[in-house]
């Protein structure tokens, strides 16, 4: 797994209710390529399906669990933040896909994965020198709370070698893999949520864990692995927001995910300026764009006829980092793709 750049897909499998209402699995997955099948109707009425194909380095289908995923996926970026880099591993895709249950379960989440074989490398006596500290925030209406410590309100700044410091965020050590699953279920029930026509329980914030190593006796950074849940990237109607406040968390999470695709057209495209203050989402995110770092994008998908053009769109947004490793205009990013 050398290479710079790596897309993949993951596909959730269709749940009783979808079976329930007669829905079909519009989405097929063989080798390395993945075909989905939309629906549409022609301007006589008449039905029809249109075939979309798309290649990509990995294909996950609906059988396969968390630990397949995470092995091809997370597990590299645990190896790197051993060797100093800065890694990061974000869900990315529609409210109900299977984002959460990916990167934030409670029991097989990636990060759940990831802190086990850290824990492991912690043993080895090379590393008896380095502490393992957890850091749990959200982004909720452009600002920033502190999962752990009562919600506190935090502020993204810049330090004097332009890297984005969360200034008074509060950090814990943890030992092993069951003091991180604690700490995380403490700071994920002060996570906002809310009731959409999508999910029930769906996530109105980006969650944002960190994983640090530390030098215990200097304290300075060794290396650092985030664990990203985007809220779902679907439009404002199809959530069916109706209230003011549901309609304000849609419209901010729908400003901070539109500025992270600016920013990646603006590395795509090679300019001088990558607009990553456009929103706090982007801002935070800087380190994993630029200089020594590595990113993981895990972005899911609906399988169901009903979330065809959801799919679609989650694919199409994935699809444009494949172009980025035959262009080869990310320079020193290493970027690693999943969908």
């Amino acid at each position: 797994m050398t290479a710079k750049i790596r897309v993949c897909v993951r596909k959730r499998p269709l749940s009783a209710k979808e079976i329930n209402r007669g829905e079909k699995d519009m989405a097929s997955c063989t080798g390395r390529q993945l075909a989905v099948d939309e629906p549409k109707v022609r301007l006589d009425m008449t039905k029809f399906i249109e075939r979309h194909k798309f290649v990509f380095d990995e294909v996950f289908d609906s059988d396969a669990t968390n630990e397949d995923v995470y092995r091809r996926t997370a597990y590299p970026l645990v190896q790197y933040l051993f060797e100093g880099g800065k890694a990061t591993c974000f869900a990315y895709g529609q409210t109900g896909s299977g984002k959460t249950y990916t990167m934030l379960d409670e029991k097989q989440g990636l990060y759940v994965l990831a802190a086990r074989d850290i824990f492991v490398k912690m043993r080895n006596p090379e590393n008896s020198h380095l502490g393992v500290y957890i850091g749990f925030y959200e982004i909720y209406q452009g600002q920033l709370h502190d999962l752990l410590n009562n919600r506190k309100k935090l502020h993204a700044r810049e330090d004097g070698k332009s890297s984005v410091v969360v200034a008074g965020l509060k950090e814990y050590e943890i030992v092993n893999v069951e003091g991180l699953m604690q700490v995380f279920e403490y700071g994920n029930n002060a996570r906002s949520t809310g009731s959409t026509r999508a999910n029930a329980d769906s996530s109105r914030s980006h969650a944002i864990m960190q994983l640090v190593l530390k030098d215990r006796s200097t304290k300075s950074v060794v290396g650092k692995l985030s664990f990203i849940d985007l809220a779902g990237s679907e439009r404002g109607a199809d959530r069916g927001e109706t209230d003011v406040k549901t309609r304000m968390e849609g419209a901010e999470i729908n400003k901070s995910l539109l500025a992270l695709k600016e920013c990646i057209r603006a590395l795509d495209q090679g300019g001088k300026h990558t607009p990553f203050r456009q929103s706090k989402l982007t801002q935070v995110l800087k380190d994993s764009f630029v200089g020594n770092s590595r990113t993981c994008m895990v972005a899911t998908i609906s399988p169901n006829n009903s979330n065809s053009e959801h799919t679609l769109n989650t694919l199409r947004y994935a699809d444009r980092y494949v172009l980025y490793i035959f262009m080869g205009f990310m320079g020193q990013m290493l970027l690693y793709v999943c969908v």
